[in-house]
């Protein structure tokens, strides 16, 4: 039987429609918004790491040429912190005290970047200007700033009162049963090492812009976000006031990642301003206040151990976690590492598992959700030791993983940490790679870079991850009167491609081109809620949502056709914008559709889908790279990836999640990293010394599907947004490690593999 792929429906690769605007400048972004009337704010942030503080004066500031207002945190005692509600249980069962964050500190600074005081004036650098008047005194104190020390004796304490660098402690495991396998082993191996803190660096920069409406009496906030609702469920708390009393817009975002979930101190800023002002209030961030005060990612030090049996096969795992959680408790923090860890055993059966996360505080900016969310954590500690146990084995790496995968007929698969996998062929996603990547040919390759003077090293991944987390996105469809169809749903694109995915499941039950279906997104006046977009869940759970909204428009619209055509509904079929009795030429156009119904909801379609389990996408990446010893520069010479996303809605938009993610996950292997000196100071806090991934970095990337459809999905559909961090991050080092490892015999070398590093570590490996 053939499949026909749909013109516009699942399936169908349609070009994104978001992008003829978005190319020709026609893009609205926050900061590009200037209602009537609108001042600047500018918030004037710590210098330093660690110190009390004290405010002299600020009349110079406030008397100072075009400034209306200057806050502090004595100003702001009616407004209360911000909070994260996330901590999990420790294992004596209580949850850990959080340190919340200030919307102005009152008399402490934390990390460089903690806001002292807020001015608004007639622009931002006037606003600047009259921030550098404002007398502070600083008593500055000896900082905390690396994980892997702050627990030693002798650090300084972020929260002296806590005793302790120690944010809480988690488990997760069977410590009796693992030690048993541990002692029944053949051979254990052990490692050790960083995943680097990352910043996130979404091209748009945050921004905000705060209004008070005297009539309404509510204020209104404009801001790029990944949900709006989420943004006013924490707001109105912050300020205790009804929900219905702040609307919060989010126009079009240049990125997110997960940090745009997140409510910063600005947004409760230029409220408060807008309304002790009457006048809207608008604060735009640069790339440096980026740097120093948008959530970060990762920063975790690791010690894992893997016990096998005679023949590599894994009997238990014990890991040992510490997870930096900067010097306060960011809104979803504490869960980061607790969800990675629930993704310890991976596509492997692994019966006995022993996992301890130590959260930490550090003089350092907040720590929280970044692209994968713990998932590439839990991936990247499982690949690298995966990898350690065949080189201590002397086994093949694609064989000690064929060896250990969890095989199709133990599906639904229950890990040690209570996950239920439903689907996964991960040696058939293995295999394909490894034809793809022409492995076998591998050694040919290396001696043509011998020859040339280079090492060169072959890597793979095999990963699964938990997204689309249970839960629903309901969606309201409705038929406009000239006959387009108008979508809205709580998710907020943030570039992936939402008005073009969300339109290919309508077009699909409505027939009708996705030129005349509208997507609206980002408006709490639209909406009463949403879940956002986070965790890999827009089309799993939306995309199913909107199928059966269209589905549910669909019916009602064939009722309304029949009644004025006087024919049976079942008769009716839609095509291109008009309704047609089966094999007639007897039709009605969906805009006189629209006229002839009776009630506004007989033009109103709902769909919710309410999905209990997680979805599982899985896949394998295969990274070959050459490196220049004299240099230490390495070159991604060819990179291969199969992945099963049980469904694919739409190949182009997939294709282009995927490589994004790539692109991001080989950035943290071989870039990107956050330094911190001892004092607290960010040393990279420009692109000048942080050293993003470029276009020129990457070879082109093979790319297909070997899907198997999700079970727990009512459509089949895996989460795809952050699969692509998950796998290239273990592939990229492993790369690296393997060139290391066979030219040289090094076993090891920690992220980012930078051509410094690399360098370096030839150097001590051949004693130079």
């Amino acid at each position: 039987m053939t499949v026909v792929t749909p013109k516009f429906g699942m399936g169908a690769s349609v070009l994104r429609r978001e992008d003829a605007a978005f190319i020709q400048g026609q893009g609205r972004y926050t900061d590009d918004i200037q209602p009537t009337g609108v001042l600047h704010g500018y918030v004037l942030r710590s210098p330093v790491a660690k110190a009390s503080f004290t405010i002299g004066s600020t009349e110079a500031a406030k008397a100072a040429p075009g400034v209306h207002l200057v806050l502090t945190g004595k100003d702001l005692a009616h407004l209360g912190d911000l909070k994260s509600g996330v901590m999990q249980e420790q294992p004596d069962g209580t949850k850990a005290p959080t340190r919340d964050i200030p919307v102005l500190c009152r008399d402490r600074v934390n990390y460089v970047g903690d806001a002292v005081a807020f001015v608004v004036a007639d622009s931002r650098a006037l606003a600047q200007d009259a921030a550098e008047l404002i007398d502070v005194d600083y008593d500055s104190e000896d900082a905390a700033s690396g994980t892997a020390t702050a627990l030693a004796e002798g650090t300084p304490l972020v929260w002296p009162e806590l005793g302790s660098n120690r944010a809480f402690s988690y488990h997760t495991g069977d410590k009796k049963k693992t030690d048993a396998a541990f002692a029944r082993a053949a051979h254990v191996t052990r490692i050790e090492f960083v995943n680097n803190r990352l910043v996130c660096n979404y091209m748009e920069p945050r921004s905000a812009i705060g209004e008070w409406n005297v009539e309404e009496n509510r204020f209104v906030l404009t801001t790029g976000s990944q949900g709006v609702h989420s943004m006013q469920y924490i707001l109105v708390s912050l300020f205790k006031i009804k929900k219905n009393q702040l609307r919060v817009i989010t126009p079009d975002v240049g990125g997110g990642f997960g940090p745009k979930s997140f409510v910063y101190r600005e947004y409760p800023l230029v409220l408060e301003a807008a309304k002790r002002l009457g006048r809207p209030v608008k604060w735009a961030g640069d790339r440096t206040e980026h740097f120093l005060t948008d959530a970060q990612g990762r920063d975790n030090v690791v010690k894992a151990e893997m016990a096998l049996d005679r023949d590599g096969r894994f009997l238990g795992m014990k890991v040992d976690l510490l997870a930096n959680m900067g010097a306060y408790v960011s809104q979803y923090g504490p869960f980061i590492p607790y969800i990675g860890v629930t993704m310890s055993t991976g596509v492997y059966d692994i019966q006995a598992l022993d996992v301890s996360v130590t959260g930490l505080y550090t003089n350092t900016c907040p720590v929280d959700a970044y692209r994968g969310a713990g998932r590439p954590e839990a991936a990247f500690l499982l690949e690298k030791l995966v990898d350690a146990c065949a080189h201590d084995l002397g086994l093949p790496v694609e064989e000690i993983r064929r060896r250990n995968f969890i095989r199709p007929e133990q599906f639904p698969y229950r890990t040690q940490t209570g996950r239920l996998y439903d689907t996964g062929e991960f040696e058939g996603h293995m295999t394909r790679a490894i034809e793809q990547a022409e492995w076998k040919a591998f050694p040919a390759r290396l001696e043509q870079s011998k020859a040339g003077g280079k090492i060169r090293g072959l890597g793979m991944a095999t990963y699964i991850e938990a997204c689309a987390f249970p839960g629903s996105e309901p969606a309201f469809v409705e038929l406009n009167g000239d006959g387009t169809v108008t979508l809205k749903i709580g998710t907020q694109t943030n570039g992936q491609g939402h008005a073009t995915a969300y339109a290919q499941f309508l077009s699909e039950k409505l027939n009708l081109d996705i030129d005349k279906i509208h997507v609206r997104q980002g408006d709490t006046d639209e909406l009463k809620a949403g879940g956002g977009t986070g965790g890999s869940r827009s089309i799993p759970l939306g995309g199913v949502s909107a199928s059966r909204a269209g589905e549910d428009l669909a019916n009602k619209i064939k009722r309304i056709a029949a009644d004025e055509l006087e024919a049976s509904a079942g008769d009716i079929e839609l095509s291109d914008g008009v309704a047609r009795i089966v094999g007639t030429d007897r039709t009605i156009d969906f805009s006189a559709i629209a006229k002839a119904a009776k009630t506004p909801d007989d033009l109103k379609g709902f769909g919710e889908f309410v999905q209990d389990e997680c979805t599982y996408p899985n896949g394998t990446h295969i990274c070959e790279v050459e490196i220049d010893p004299d240099t230490g520069t390495t070159d991604i010479v060819r990179y291969t990836i199969v992945d099963d996303f049980g469904v694919t809605v739409n190949p182009i938009l997939l294709a282009g999640q995927v490589h994004g993610g790539v692109v991001q996950g080989i950035g943290q292997a071989l870039t990107e990293d956050t330094i911190y000196g001892e004092d607290g100071q960010l040393l990279t806090a420009s692109f000048m010394d942080y050293a993003m991934p470029r276009a020129d970095n990457f070879p082109f990337f093979h790319f297909e599907t070997r899907n198997v459809p999700s079970t727990t999905n009512a459509l089949g559909i895996k989460g795809a947004g952050e699969a692509g961090t998950i796998g290239s991050t273990p592939a990229a080092l492993n790369a690296v490690t393997d060139a290391l490892w066979r030219a040289y015999g090094v076993k090891h070398i920690d992220m980012p593999a930078t051509p410094a590093r690399i360098w370096a570590t030839i150097q001590e490996a051949t004693g130079a």
